[in-house]
């Protein structure tokens, strides 16, 4: 297989000689990281770029009116994962990564992931995969793709924390506060290297900034076409080269605000800080390196520490939450959203109360009210 190349702006673009789309090696793309950080476009741009985006896909709307470049299945298979899980989207608990990654084992759900993906090779030998959910099954994806005889890669992007906090206070009209959501950044980025790590070895992932995704689209994106190998890439024209321009606006950096901005407390905004600074040089050509990965180690045991610290002062807090609903259980109709029991129905406490707010308790908390009830578990 054989390619000649062309100038096209910034960038050199290949032209094919004798190869076509049949003779390309089955691969998935897995497009990973925070949501608001860039996945949508980049995802978009590969799909013009000649991988193929399985559909039906999510419908465009105010928030993206580019479009997400999101399977609608993976989208709902992941929903239906993390509610089995008891994991939010944007969870800041490092435990949740445990949690996701026991459903990630489970045979049937392996099975179920490999299958729908296998039907889709059918279309195109190379696919791309995102969701912002996506992080949280990366090791499931992986096996669902080798499985199909298909080599797994991972893009992860990469934005200024503070600019990914605005953009979804902004437009998921989050009201969880910049402390949740900055720490929620750290969980998803942290875990989500570490699940990627073992691709390093082969060439398999690539990091890739917002920033230089808009500011020079075509000498980014053969970037990570040559890095991953990605023939689809390697092999775009003329014609896919200006839809692309047409696709990417460089407006859509519209966050501005810093991480000064955020007020956040002290520990976590030098976490966040020194996070962003390791991640940013694995983005540089030869940036993936053991002297990076063993600081990033670090950090996450930093924030792991800092989490566990946090829910130890914060017990009390839980305490009273579960006394406001034990009362609130008592009343007449019970808590808000919770279905009334009938009176000749005997029912523990702790089956009232929902599965969400049991999971939002610290494991240690819910192991003194089991001992105060009197329950094994």
């Amino acid at each position: 297989m054989s390619a000649r190349y062309r100038q096209i702006g910034s960038s050199l673009v290949s032209d094919p000689i004798d190869v076509t789309p049949e003779d390309y090696p089955r691969k998935v793309l897995f497009v990973a990281g925070a949501g608001r950080s860039g996945t949508s476009t980049m995802a978009g741009l590969m799909s013009i770029l000649g991988l193929h985006v399985p559909q039906p896909e999510v419908a465009a709307d105010e928030t993206n009116p580019k479009g997400f470049g999101e399977p609608r299945w993976v989208v709902d298979h992941h929903d239906r994962l993390l509610k089995a899980a008891l994991v939010q989207v944007s969870d800041a608990r490092p435990e949740a990564w445990f949690e996701t990654g026991r459903i990630s084992t489970r045979e049937q759900e392996r099975i179920k992931t490999a299958t729908w993906l296998g039907e889709h090779f059918d279309v195109s030998r190379e696919l791309v995969v995102k969701d912002p959910r996506l992080s949280w099954f990366l090791s499931l994806w992986r096996v669902a793709a080798i499985r199909n005889g298909a080599t797994p890669v991972f893009a992860t992007m990469l934005r200024p924390p503070a600019e990914v906090v605005g953009s979804k206070q902004k437009y998921y009209a989050n009201r969880l506060g910049s402390a949740h959501l900055a720490a929620s950044w750290l969980n998803m980025l942290l875990h989500t290297e570490r699940a990627t790590r073992e691709s390093v070895a082969d060439g398999g992932r690539v990091f890739v900034r917002y920033a230089d995704l808009l500011d020079d689209w075509t000498k980014t994106t053969m970037w990570v076409g040559e890095k991953l190998q990605l023939q689809g890439v390697l092999h775009a024209n003329s014609e896919q080269i200006r839809e692309g321009h047409r696709f990417v606006d460089p407006s859509l950096r519209r966050m501005g605000q810093s991480l000064a901005d955020l007020n956040l407390p002290p520990k976590l905004h030098e976490l966040t800080e020194e996070t962003w600074g390791e991640l940013n040089k694995l983005a540089e050509p030869d940036g993936d390196t053991a002297d990076v990965h063993a600081t990033l180690d670090q950090l996450r045991e930093a924030y792991v520490d800092l989490y566990a610290e946090a829910e130890a002062i914060s017990a009390s807090s839980v305490v009273a939450a579960e006394q406001t609903l034990r009362a609130q259980l008592k009343r007449p109709g019970g808590a808000p959203g919770v279905p009334a029991t009938p009176a000749e129905e005997p029912t523990t406490l702790a089956d009232k109360i929902p599965h969400g707010v049991r999971a939002a308790i610290p494991p240690s908390v819910r192991r003194g009210l089991r001992k105060m009830a009197g329950r094994a578990r």
